[in-house]
């Protein structure tokens, strides 16, 4: 077993919580984004696709489900509060465990939202609240180029270079 910063990997891979769905690049769930040279495609692939590769819609139905009906209406609303989320929440009669403990930490964790919290003192009440507002955030994005970007770099590189090697 490896270990990492003092930390043993578990034998069975990666927790799931830590993972991301990618089928296989030529997989009839996904379409087409690039050509058969390797030139991108210039069509976007939708929120439901996005949403796909971070909760799978053939192992976790549920879960997809709830997310995208989630992103659908931030991305509607730009930001939701806590009052409203706990609005979609019991409007899409959604179990609150489901929705709390698993696709929003996981959601905020790739990148896709960013949750803020306020820390209000009413003066008349001397009693703290933190008020949640849910947003877009373009860190998936960013942290997607930033892997795709570095790969084919990497690529040019091995294809430019005298010996075809890799450069590590």
């Amino acid at each position: 077993m490896e270990e990492i910063a003092g930390k043993k990997i578990a034998s069975r891979g990666v927790p799931s919580s830590e993972s991301i769905y990618l089928p296989p690049h030529n997989s009839e769930e996904l379409r087409a984004f690039q050509d058969k040279n390797e030139n991108l495609t210039r069509n976007l692939w939708r929120l439901k696709e996005l949403v796909n590769f971070i909760f799978s819609k053939k192992y976790q139905p549920k879960y997809f489900e709830t997310a995208f009906l989630f992103m659908k209406l931030l991305g509607e609303k730009v930001n939701l509060s806590g009052d409203e989320t706990a609005s979609f929440v019991k409007d899409n009669g959604i179990s609150k465990a489901t929705f709390y403990n698993r696709v929003l930490p996981r959601l905020r964790r790739v990148g896709m939202i960013k949750v803020e919290r306020e820390t209000i003192v009413p003066v008349e009440s001397k009693r703290k609240y933190r008020p949640m507002k849910i947003s877009l955030s373009k860190t998936f994005g960013n942290y997607f180029m930033k892997i795709g970007d570095s790969w084919l770099a990497i690529v040019d590189d091995s294809r430019t270079s005298k010996k075809g090697q890799l450069r590590l």
